[in-house]
């Protein structure tokens, strides 16, 4: 018994460890939720405890709490905000579905550490959650932690990979090499051409990412209960938000029906579909770059990644393209995630949503995949990448493709003809060309010039 103390609340009495900063509430929460041993991200707590101090603040000013107290309680928020208190804070992400036990978690260590100091006593619920709810706070804490997230983190991540794309699509842009659709030969196209694609995906995704972020800026703090704004200061609500959009620097706004921004979280899953668009253009860019750096002398050749790390643990020498790998699972798990999110979303009963905590742990988890995948693709994958131009070059010159600049001169089935010449002699389509010149009408130079790849490239003759 030396190892806990008891603590109250409105249930009775609780056994609660000695050394821990929480009460009784969220030790019943400890025991009640033994599902997966891994509570909210610590971002998350560091929001409420940000927003509780904001909150008593904002009570102050109103003349609703006491300046010593809100002094206190202010503090103590600001301490959490900042980490110092992280292992205070063990309640499971599978718990109540209004993050109701998250929500007093807070509530009793900030009473706590207020309490560690000379003043009147402070109490979780009367003075730290004055004119609050979990119910409209927890979605509170969901937005601008998400928000926050996205601004700080993917953004710049993906503002990074962009310049780096952008960078190799001006480097390569005289490259020319083999287009391919349907993974099989097409016309000419250059390496720049192929990275400005994926640069575009990255700007897209860039766009994608304030769209994002401005879905998420109305919040529901204000509703308290279900919406109505009992028991909270008519003014409470735009005052703590003002507090919150300065120290971030973000946009927050009161929610303009806290009904709906209580009872439904169309927010979170529209803000969580960018963020899946987003990780599909990453797959796709990943895939591309591991396509066309396979062999080295075997697959396509025609990209060289930076050697990263071994890539067997039997065959010597061999180096595989493993950052483009992290980055398809990390889609993967997007795309996971994505499913979750759109049933919690979905987990919205008469006035409350009851799937918060697992909609909130999923959404930080997608961003914060989606930023350290980007920033690892970029420094270990993206930033090194080299042309292998002969590789390229030959390609073009192999590739039955080529007599498509000749339909227009032969017709489609002559040219149609020639292609299958050249398939089932080895011999290239402009070696062909030359030996029928006189059959098909043509002079060697017309043929070199159809045939020529930076004008089926876009760039004019000889580019």
């Amino acid at each position: 018994m030396g190892n806990t103390r008891v603590e109250k609340d409105s249930m009775g009495e609780m056994e609660v460890p000695a050394e821990a900063l929480y009460g009784a509430s969220t030790q019943r929460a400890v025991l009640n939720f033994p599902i997966s041993g891994r509570p909210l991200p610590a971002v998350f707590i560091h929001t409420y405890g940000l927003l509780k101090a904001f909150a008593a603040e904002t009570n102050a000013a109103l003349g609703l709490l006491d300046h010593d107290r809100a002094r206190r309680i202010s503090a103590a928020g600001r301490e959490i905000s900042r980490g110092k208190h992280d292992a205070h804070f063990p309640a499971d992400v599978y718990q109540t579905g209004s993050g109701t036990s998250t929500n007093m978690n807070v509530n009793e260590v900030i009473a706590a550490l207020c309490n560690q100091h000379p003043g009147d006593s402070v109490h979780p619920n009367d003075h730290v959650n004055l004119g609050q709810s979990s119910n409209d706070t927890f979605p509170t804490v969901m937005h601008v932690a998400a928000a926050v997230a996205l601004n700080e983190k993917l953004a710049p991540a993906l503002a990074d990979l962009t310049a780096a794309l952008e960078k190799k699509s001006a480097e390569f842009a005289g490259i020319l090499k083999i287009g391919r659709t349907h993974l099989m030969d097409a016309t000419p196209v250059t390496l720049g051409q192929e990275f400005g694609g994926w640069a575009e995906q990255m700007r897209q995704a860039k766009r994608r990412c304030a769209s994002a972020i401005d879905a998420l800026m109305p919040l529901a703090l204000g509703g308290t209960a279900v919406g109505t704004g009992l028991n909270t200061h008519p003014e409470f609500a735009v005052r703590t938000i003002a507090g919150l959009a300065e120290h971030y620097g973000l946009p927050f706004r009161e929610a303009a029906n806290h009904f709906e921004a209580q009872s439904a979280r169309d927010a979170c899953v529209e803000a969580h579909g960018f963020l899946q668009t987003i990780a599909v253009s990453l797959h796709k860019i990943a895939c591309d770059i591991r396509l066309l750096a396979s062999g080295p002398r075997c697959g396509f050749g025609e990209l060289t990644l930076p050697a990263t790390q071994p890539g067997s643990s039997i065959m010597p020498g061999k180096v595989n393209p493993v950052m483009a790998e992290v980055v398809t699972m990390v889609a993967a798990r997007v795309a996971g995630n994505q499913t979750t999110v759109a049933w919690c979303g979905a987990g919205g009963f008469l006035e409350l949503n009851v799937s918060m905590p697992l909609l909130a742990d999923v959404m930080l988890e997608s961003i914060g995949l989606l930023a350290a995948a980007c920033s690892a693709f970029h420094d270990n994958a993206v930033a090194g990448i080299a042309a292998n131009e002969e590789t390229c070059r030959s390609f073009i010159e192999q590739s039955l493709a080529m007599v498509t600049s000749l339909v227009p001169l032969i017709g489609y089935d002559r040219a149609a003809a020639i292609a299958k010449e050249s398939m089932a002699t080895g011999r290239t389509v402009r070696e062909l060309c030359h030996a029928h010149a006189a059959v098909l009408d043509l002079t060697p130079g017309r043929i070199d010039e159809a045939l020529d790849a930076g004008r089926m490239a876009g760039g004019g003759p000889g580019f």
